[in-house]
Order: structure tokens, then C-alpha cells, then sequence
């Protein structure tokens, strides 16, 4: 038995840079997963203390597990930094009149409106140090007064009110990202915008080219062809059609328009082939110079400068570290492509976006990377023998398969969405990216310059209509997807810890990982949702039944009701819920198990009621100044705790209670700006 644990334990050896990646990230998640804000110490002194005895253990044969602990420490201090060095003002009241700002990205509203994000935000009777350092506000009504445009200084008259919390307790916590974003508030206008003044656009140069790149490439390309270009090129996925969108997503092709893995590693890998084909035919060039080297140098400044002119998001972020690792063994003559790369390029992400653990993008990305490489580094040598016409198509059935496995659960966990013939459209789309699209694109540019990139669009344009036609044609078929019901909080994080164990760890100590990818699957399939859930606004409640979530009203409050039924697992348009029957013109009476609530809307229908109407819980969109012998949560109470849950027991759970006291949860925090509405 002695040596049998031995035994496992020296298969281990080699491993020590994994675990303390997997460490680094557990810290980072223990600082979100916190109800209350730790202190500065809190941050700081178990990071320095494992830094000395790090030191003071230097050269014991068990340094290294020390240093993975201390790993947890270095990743929850880095996340707390990060939390603090995000801070500015937020807006802590709902604000209507004259707003004044700096356009610094354009992008499209989930109702598909305009949207603008300013800085050098001006608010009527605000003090300048009161005032958000950003807000969003989306353009509703006839803009036809404004052509908006990076750097350019706007005014209007807006509504805006601070970034809103979860739709529901556990749900996602918009105002975590707004604070990371340095967003302070967001709203809409339906006056016309106005153009005050070009600005001096200082940094925002790369901006204002990606844009133009974009409108070039709308300009040159038919129909939505230009727009899915745009998204590839330089990360605008502005001009997309909603229904598009939705299409690419149902089918498992959304990927595709994500700059990632796979569009860095195709142009970066043509550029290398490319330029050491050039500098092995060329006669000029020294031959003691090394071509694959000289090409390596090449494509990595072309990641490079793809990595800045696409927006650089998480994703790409990931994919420039591994390709600049791959290149950079290249030129030390080391192996490229390992686990290793995979964890430092984590390493790297984590530590300038610690905040980006907790998002979709990052987890689908290093889950996909993650599996494909230790798959192919198993895979490798039985590929080989295939026989070299089967090799090709059995890699990609290979690939897209073990990337769909991965990505699937995070995928389902996030967007509530199974897509059952993913994997055949990804088979026939993913080659055409590698084959036609990319190359074109980057003969586009090459020709550009000799005004010959006419030819080179139009196989680009042919390639990217292909993709959208087998997105539109699968999304169509009967069945395509089917919902998913949004997991409890510890499922994901069960699901990560077993993926990476069971790649982690060697020899038979390996089905460990299987413990907790079992016990995420019965958490999963035993979540049960909230028998009743009421919105953060009084106006909008939800009732669980046999079909399905039944609403109040099929209209109004539409981004809570959309999130509600899509967690659902059953997502349908608002207007197609069930709807509560109203006990009274403007009043709604449910019962969830023993306890009975009253939603009353409107200030004329809650001064006609007395008491409570016999219910024990009344809920309000409107402020409430009345004794009532009942549990009130009228627009005052509910501004403070959140969106509420009951479940079928009758327990009541806040996003108050879920969120707890957080640098953007706090509305008596140092950055939080309260005052009157003007």
C-alpha cells in the first residue's frame, strides 16, 4: 500500500505549475463568492505570509505545495486589487435631465438600439467628483440629428439610474461587471441626441480605425456578409441581425464570430507558413538565418497587432498568450503546444482580468483549449497511423466533438440552451473558416494596398453566407434546441474542479475528478426553481406551474420576465406566459404554499386597499406610508433588498441576502453618489 502511494505520488511530479494555476483561480473565486467586502489586511497579510515562508522553505523537496497555497492567497489579494483599482463613482438615484459626454464605443441594446457609452460625463447639478466616470445610455426615438462616431462630445436629455442588481437571487449581478467596467450609470433617451463638438479623441485612436475597418467592410461586402466580417476582423458585432445571433447560438456556431483560438491560430498559422515558404525561396536571404524562426517573429507581431485591432477580450487575450508561448518555444527550440502553455496563458489572463474567471467567455474558452490540448496530446500518436485521407476529417470530427463536450455545460449553465445538431454544423461550417475565410480575409488586406482586393472579399462574402445559411437552416429544424434550467451556484465550480482534475492528475489516482463532476450532475438535476419570484421594481411577479412560469403582465418589466423563463429552462416570449389572473383591476392575488401575496400596482389601487387583503406578504411598485399588518415590500424596501424568491416551502430569499456587502453591492459605499433627483 506504502508503495502504491509512492508510486502515485511521484506520477505527479511535473505537475506543480497546474495546480498552482488551479489555486491562483480558487482565490480569485473565494474573493467573489464572499458576502461581505474583506478588509485590506484581510487581502494583503495571508499573501505577504505565504510569500516569507515560500522563502523560508526554499529548496525542501515539499516547497512546491507551498507555493501552490500561496497561490490562493496571490489570486484572492489580486482580485481584491483589481476590485479597488476599479473604483469610481456610481450614481444612486434615477437621474432625468441633460446629460453631456464623450462617445467612446458604439454597440447595439438588447432591443437592438443604438447604444452609446460616454466618459467626461457632465450631469446637471452634480459635482464633477460625484459624477460617473461612465455611463450607457441607448438611443430610442428619431435619431436621425446624430451620426455618432468614437470622440465625438453628445448631449441629451436621459433617464439613468444606477447599474441594476441580479433579476433573482443567484442570477447574474450586472453591477459586478459595470463596476469592473467603471460604468457609474445606465438608461436610454427617447429625445433626439445631439453632436456638441468633435472631440481631441485622445485613445481613441485604434478605436476610430476598428471602426472604420468595420463601415469598410459593410461598405464591400453584401447583405449581412459585412456585418459578420466586422465581428471577425475588429471584434463590432453592432450591425449583426438579432435573429442572426440567436440562429448562430442555437446552432453552436456563435463561436465562430468570437475572436478566439481559432481565428488567432489560423492567421497567425498562414502568416507563418506564408512567410517561411518566403524566406526559404527568397535568394537574398542570409542562409545561416533559421526560416522557421524568422517566420515565428513574423506571425507573432501579426497576433499581435490582430490582438489590438480586434478589441481584445478575454478570449483573445487567451489565445495571443498561447500563440506568443508557441512562437516564443519556436524560437527557443522548446516544445510548443502543452498543458503548460494553456496554464501560464491562464496565469496571464487571471492576473490582468481577475474578474473575467467568473464569466462565461473565459470558462467556455479554457475549457475548450484545456480539453482539446490534453486530448490531441494523448491522440497524437494513434492519429499517425490513420491513414492520411481519414486523418483530416477524423481530427476535425475529433476536435469538434471533445470542444462541444467541454464548452457544453458552461455553455447550458449560462445560456439556458441545448443545441442538439451543433456538432453537424459545426463540421460543416468550422473547415470553411480555416479553408476560405481567413485566407481571404488576409489576401484582402495583403491586396488592399494594389487595389486588388475585389476577388478576395467576394470568396470571403461566399464563405460567410455558406455559415449563415447552414446557421438559418439548422436553428429551423424541429427540435434544435431544447432549454436548460439554470443550476445552483456550486455546480459550475464542481464542474470545473473535476474537468481539471481529471486532466490534471496522472495515473489511476485520475477518476478522482469524477466525484465531483458526479456531484454537480445530481446538484444539477435536483435544482428546483423559486415557486414564486418578484422583480427589484414591485411590477412584475412570477408564479411556477405546470405550464410553466405564468407572469402578471405580458408586457413590461421584459428583461426580468425574459431571464425568468429562460432559467427556467422553458424560454418563450413574455406575451406568450401564462398570465396570473387579477383578482381586481391592477391587484394580483397568489398563494405559495401557506403564504399568501398581494401585488398591487399603482398609487390608486394601493390607497383603496386596507390592511393587507388578508395576505401575508403585499408587494408594490409604488411607496407605501400605511400601518399594514403584513410584510411589506413597497419600491422603497425593494430598492434595498433586490429581487425576491420564494420557494415552494415559503422561504424567502433577497438578492440582498445573496449578494451581501460588496464594493458594488453597498449603497453606503465610498463610490455609491446619492442625492435628490433633479
Amino acid at each position: 500500500m506504502k508503495d502504491a502511494i509512492a508510486h502515485a505520488w511521484a506520477l505527479q511530479r511535473g505537475t506543480m505549475l497546474y495546480w498552482q494555476v488551479i489555486s491562483y483561480a480558487c482565490g480569485i473565486g473565494v474573493f467573489f463568492a464572499l458576502r461581505v467586502e474583506p478588509s485590506v489586511w484581510v487581502l494583503a497579510l495571508p499573501a505577504a505570509a505565504f510569500g516569507v515562508v515560500s522563502l523560508a522553505v526554499m529548496g525542501r523537496d515539499w516547497r512546491g505545495w507551498i507555493f501552490v497555497t500561496a497561490f490562493a492567497a496571490y489570486g484572492f489579494a489580486a482580485a481584491g486589487l483589481s476590485a479597488h483599482l476599479a473604483a469610481a463613482p456610481v450614481l444612486g438615484f434615477r437621474y432625468y435631465g441633460p446629460v453631456e459626454g464623450r462617445i467612446i464605443e458604439i454597440d447595439k441594446s438588447q432591443s437592438d438600439a443604438v447604444r452609446l457609452t460616454l466618459d467626461h460625463v457632465v450631469l446637471a447639478w452634480m459635482d464633477p467628483q460625484r459624477t460617473p466616470e461612465r455611463v450607457r445610455v441607448s438611443l430610442h426615438g428619431d435619431q436621425r440629428w446624430i451620426d455618432p462616431k468614437p470622440g465625438v462630445y453628445v448631449g441629451m436629455t436621459a433617464h439613468l439610474s444606477p447599474p441594476s442588481g441580479p433579476i433573482e437571487p443567484y442570477g447574474f449581478d450586472f453591477r459586478r461587471s459595470a463596476w469592473f467596467d467603471r460604468l457609474g450609470a445606465v438608461g436610454y433617451t427617447r429625445t433626439p441626441a445631439l453632436a456638441l463638438r468633435e472631440g481631441e479623441g485622445a485613445g481613441l485612436g485604434l478605436y476610430r480605425f476598428r471602426q472604420s475597418v468595420a463601415a469598410w467592410l459593410r461598405a464591400r461586402m453584401d447583405g449581412e456578409a459585412g456585418d459578420v466580417a466586422a465581428a471577425l476582423i475588429v471584434g463590432d458585432r453592432s450591425g449583426l441581425d438579432p435573429q442572426t445571433l440567436e440562429d448562430l447560438r442555437a446552432t453552436n456556431l456563435a463561436h465562430l464570430l468570437a475572436i478566439s483560438g481559432l481565428h488567432m491560430g489560423l492567421l497567425t498559422g498562414l502568416v507563418f507558413g506564408a512567410m517561411r515558404l518566403l524566406l526559404v525561396v527568397l535568394p537574398w536571404v542570409p542562409p545561416e538565418w533559421s526560416a522557421k524562426k524568422g517566420a515565428a517573429i513574423g506571425a507573432l507581431a501579426v497576433g499581435a497587432l490582430y490582438l489590438a485591432v480586434s478589441g481584445a477580450n478575454v478570449a483573445t487575450q487567451r489565445a495571443f498568450v498561447m500563440v506568443a508561448l508557441v512562437f516564443g518555444a519556436m524560437l527557443l527550440d522548446r516544445r510548443a503546444l502543452t498543458l503548460r502553455t494553456v496554464a501560464i496563458a491562464g496565469l496571464i489572463v487571471l492576473t490582468l482580468s481577475p474578474v473575467a474567471l467568473t464569466g462565461p467567455g473565459f470558462q467556455m474558452s479554457f475549457a475548450a483549449t484545456t480539453a482539446l490540448v490534453a486530448v490531441f496530446a494523448e491522440a497524437n500518436g494513434r492519429l499517425r497511423r490513420v491513414n492520411r485521407l481519414l486523418r483530416w476529417p477524423l481530427t476535425l470530427l475529433t476536435s469538434s466533438l471533445v470542444a462541444g463536450l467541454a464548452t457544453a455545460p458552461f455553455g447550458a449553465a449560462h445560456f439556458n440552451m441545448v443545441s442538439h445538431y451543433g456538432l453537424v454544423a459545426n463540421l460543416v461550417s468550422v473547415p470553411l473558416m480555416g479553408v476560405v475565410i481567413m485566407p481571404a480575409a488576409l489576401a484582402a488586406f495583403v491586396l488592399l494596398p494594389f487595389g486588388a482586393e475585389g476577388l478576395a472579399l467576394a470568396v470571403m462574402t461566399a464563405g460567410i453566407d455558406w455559415i449563415l445559411g447552414v446557421a438559418h437552416h439548422v436553428a429551423g429544424l424541429e427540435g434544435a434546441t431544447s432549454g436548460v434550467i439554470a443550476p445552483m451556484p456550486w455546480v459550475l465550480p464542481l464542474i470545473g474542479v473535476g474537468g481539471l482534475l481529471l486532466l490534471v492528475i496522472r495515473g489511476p489516482l485520475r477518476g478522482i475528478g469524477l466525484v465531483p463532476l458526479l456531484v454537480a450532475a445530481l446538484l444539477w438535476a435536483k435544482t428546483e426553481r423559486p415557486a414564486l419570484l418578484i422583480s427589484d421594481t414591485g411590477g412584475l411577479i412570477g408564479v411556477l406551474g405546470p405550464e410553466g412560469r405564468a407572469l402578471n403582465k405580458a408586457r413590461g418589466d421584459g428583461f426580468a420576465a425574459k431571464g425568468w423563463l429562460e432559467n427556467d429552462g422553458m424560454p418563450r416570449a413574455q406575451e406568450e406566459a401564462p398570465l396570473i389572473a387579477q383578482e381586481r383591476e391592477r391587484v394580483w392575488r397568489v398563494g405559495v404554499g401557506a403564504t399568501e401575496v398581494l401585488l398591487v400596482s399603482g398609487k390608486t389601487a394601493l390607497l383603496a386597499l386596507e390592511g393587507c387583503g388578508g395576505a401575508q406578504i403585499l408587494v408594490s411598485n409604488q411607496r407605501d406610508s400605511a400601518d399594514r399588518p403584513c410584510r411589506v415590500f413597497d419600491q422603497g424596501a425593494l430598492s434595498e433588498t433586490g429581487a425576491l424568491a420564494i420557494s415552494g416551502s415559503g422561504v424567502l430569499t433577497s438578492v440582498r441576502e445573496i449578494s451581501g456587502e460588496r464594493l458594488w453591492t453597498s449603497r453606503s459605499g465610498s463610490n455609491r453618489q446619492d442625492g435628490p433627483e433633479p
